[in-house]
């Protein structure tokens, strides 16, 4: 080393500036300043250009595209800014900002006796259960295509070897759709579902109800006095459908028993017992498994379990159930049906035929 390059060093540590302070690697002011400090107007563009209210502003340059970085990039750059999209990026993340789905929050409009009509179907189920009565919750479950189709969900499976399906979900006419109808027994924690390959109609719905008391009901409840049911207010057991009434008076009178129902207010369906208890955990069953044929499906069914102990039994009904079946006042009005005097038109009792009592039947 040259004498000269050595005295130059003894210069520069004799004028050498105090040291850093703990954690910094150069002096204050040193380096390249942020991209956001040399273009101050930078953020207030971008965070205008995401901003929640733009959404409705029809002169929004994203109004009707997605804002993906590339293209908040390119608009930035047409302002003037000089920056890319991973920069986009980067800042969005230091504002707070992230990738987001849709969220499924608004119910719509609520009935104002929404909250009372629940206090009232948790009274009366209370009331049923304490006193040994069987209480069930009844729905269709989603009609599925049956066949090599797609099915939501993910399985374990060798690497690089997927389950190879149709890539349309187009009717296979020989196979039709299933349509599962359940019942759920909130005092055993137990289920009965009816595959049916017909309508899902009133009628596929009490006869399904029927199946399981003939088989499993009057078994587990041999002093059954009554029969509770809680359902949607809509679909082919909703309290508008007139068949409905009238196979639930068919069924009364076959069984001897009163059929007591309570329908949960509009919007609601989701708080069905057997949305969460039954139909979610044959969901979570069957993932990613294409339900070929009846008889895989009513073995995914069948096989259902939770640690909870749930038990579900499942049997095909391959009877044709006819849509658009029409009731007349007449068999209306000669309906053994008692409503509360709470919401009568969700709350009501249907009575065998020779049980009529002296009140007027509405």
């Amino acid at each position: 080393m040259a004498a000269s390059t050595i005295g130059r060093g003894l210069k520069e540590l004799t004028a050498a500036p105090p040291p850093l302070p703990l954690g910094r690697v150069r002096r204050p002011g040193a380096g390249r300043k942020p991209l956001t400090q040399r273009d101050p107007t930078l953020v207030t563009d971008l965070l205008a250009l995401v901003a929640p209210d733009e959404r409705g502003d029809p002169m929004s340059p994203l109004r009707w595209t997605c804002k993906s970085l590339r293209r908040l990039a390119d608009e930035l750059r047409k302002l003037g800014h000089e920056i890319s999209h991973r920069m986009v990026g980067k800042i969005l993340a230091e504002q707070g900002f992230s990738l987001q789905a849709n969220s499924k929050t608004r119910e719509g409009s609520d009935h104002e006796d929404r909250d009372a009509q629940f206090a009232h179907i948790n009274e009366k189920v209370s009331d049923a259960l304490a006193s040994g009565q069987p209480v069930i919750s009844v729905d269709a479950k989603k009609k599925e295509l049956v066949g090599d189709f797609k099915n939501n969900g993910r399985d374990w499976r060798e690497k690089g070897s997927p389950e190879e399906v149709r890539v349309h979900d187009f009717l296979i006419k020989e196979l039709g759709r299933a349509t599962p109808y359940g019942v759920y027994d909130l005092a055993d924690n137990a289920g009965w579902v009816s595959v049916g390959m017909s309508c899902d109609t009133a009628a596929f719905a009490v006869a399904t109800i029927r199946r399981w008391w003939l088989e499993i009901g009057r078994l587990r409840h041999p002093l059954a006095t009554r029969l509770v049911i809680t359902a949607d207010g809509g679909g082919s057991n909703g309290s508008r459908v007139r068949l409905w009434k009238v196979e639930l008076q068919r069924l009364a009178d076959e069984l001897g028993i009163a059929i007591e129902v309570h329908h949960l207010p509009p919007g609601t369906s989701k708080w069905n017992k057997i949305e969460h208890r039954l139909f979610s955990f044959i969901t979570m069953n069957w993932r990613a498994k294409p339900l070929v044929s009846y008889q895989v499906i009513i073995d995914m069914i069948s096989s259902t379990t939770t640690k909870t102990g749930l038990k579900v039994h499942c049997e095909l009904d391959a009877n044709e159930y006819q849509k658009g079946v029409t009731v007349s006042d007449r068999q209306m009005a000669a309906l053994n049906i008692e409503r509360d005097q709470f919401h009568g038109e969700w709350n009501y009792t249907i009575k065998p035929s020779g049980h009529r009592s002296n009140e007027a039947v509405i």
